[in-house]
């Protein structure tokens, strides 16, 4: 494979190029990405992890030190999403992948090059890579509630993957945009092999993600907003709903649908759900050192808030703020086998990494 600088590190002797049962994950440094590739190192599995840089340590570092077991192998590749002659290399010769590798942001200055083509090139650059390289039997991609729930909802519904999140604008919801155009990009792709030897292929859709962060780059994505309560740099909270799931619950259900499940079934991964008031005041009682928030902005206020914050909109606030929303992630605990950590416990199991390794 020219073009893909690479490190490798095995337990038993491996050649990356080669049909045997090599497992790829894309977006290998990401927080998604680093757990299902500790999963499959623990399964004595051989995985190639792709990452942006392998000159970065905040990408690298953590995978090199993950554990492995029995036969397993872990090979770290540098991968550039949108170049797809790089992609091809870090497919080529795998039997399975599961495709995690995404922008994770919900705004940007410029979202369309910042948050939708890295998803929707990058994902259409993977399919073709699948194509090219006539090896891959199992493909897992990771999509989002951001793809199932519409802009408008109502209050206290429960949403199933029957839906889609169709009325997504680059304005208004560019992340979801995202989300949807990307899974279409893989279900389309996917729909055109019909009556050909095709790969099995399931999309996972997590909600918001708690749990262990493994590298200080984890911090940017969910548990952002962990972080804004434990650096105090939100000195309120918002009357809303966050929908939980646990990395490693999700990361379990990625590796799953490598074998289980329908083939071409999409899949929620949520446990529950906790009011923001909540979040904020299990941290405060777990670590009191935080001093967390835990004062509610009046409805009234917090509308003021979002119209005035620059990350946020009246448009968001109105569709958020007071509303509940719930999910049937049955269909995973049906067909996948999947039980769920509390939002409780992935919440306060998201905190002792972040002490021990002072990354306040």
């Amino acid at each position: 494979m020219t073009g893909n600088r690479a490190l490798s590190q095995s337990a038993t002797p491996t050649r990356w190029a080669m049909v045997d049962g090599t497992v790829v994950v894309t977006g290998a440094s990401g927080y998604i990405g680093s757990h299902v590739v500790a999963n499959l190192l623990s399964r004595g599995r051989r995985v190639r992890a792709t990452v942006r840089d392998l000159g970065d340590p905040i990408r690298v570092d953590h995978l090199r030190n993950l554990p492995l077991t029995g036969g397993g192998g872990l090979e770290i590749v540098e991968m550039d999403l949108l170049d797809a002659a790089s992609v091809n290399d870090a497919i080529a010769g795998c039997t399975d992948l599961i495709h995690t590798a995404a922008a994770v942001r919900i705004s940007a200055k410029d979202p369309q090059r910042q948050i939708v083509d890295p998803s929707v090139i990058g994902t259409r650059n993977v399919v073709s890579a699948i194509d090219a390289a006539g090896t891959v039997e199992r493909f897992v991609h990771t999509s989002s509630t951001a793809a199932i729930r519409p802009m408008n909802w109502e209050d206290g519904q429960t949403l199933t993957t029957d839906t889609w999140a169709d009325d997504a604008t680059l304005d208004e919801n560019p992340y979801g945009l995202a989300k949807v155009l990307a899974e279409r990009v893989v279900r389309e792709w996917h729909d055109s092999l019909n009556g050909k030897v095709r790969p099995r292929m399931v999309t996972i859709h997590p909600s918001v993600v708690f749990g262990p962060p493994l590298s200080k780059i984890h911090l940017r994505g969910s548990l952002a907003f962990v972080m804004a309560l434990v650096r105090r740099d939100i000195p309120v909270v918002l009357p809303m709903q966050v929908n939980i799931v646990d990395v490693r619950d999700v990361a379990e259900a990625h590796v799953r649908a490598l074998t289980m499940g329908e083939d071409g079934g999409r899949y929620l991964t949520v446990s529950g759900d906790m009011q923001f008031k909540e979040v904020s005041q299990e941290l405060r009682k777990a670590h009191p050192q935080f001093k967390t928030p835990t004062f509610t902005l009046p409805y009234s206020a917090a509308l003021i808030v979002s119209l005035l914050h620059k990350k946020l909109s009246i448009s968001w606030a109105k569709q958020h703020l007071k509303r509940r929303l719930y999910w049937d992630a049955s269909p995973a605990e049906r067909d996948l086998g999947m039980s769920w950590r509390s939002p409780r416990d992935s919440l306060l199991d998201s905190i002792p990494p972040i002490i021990d390794n002072e990354w306040i």
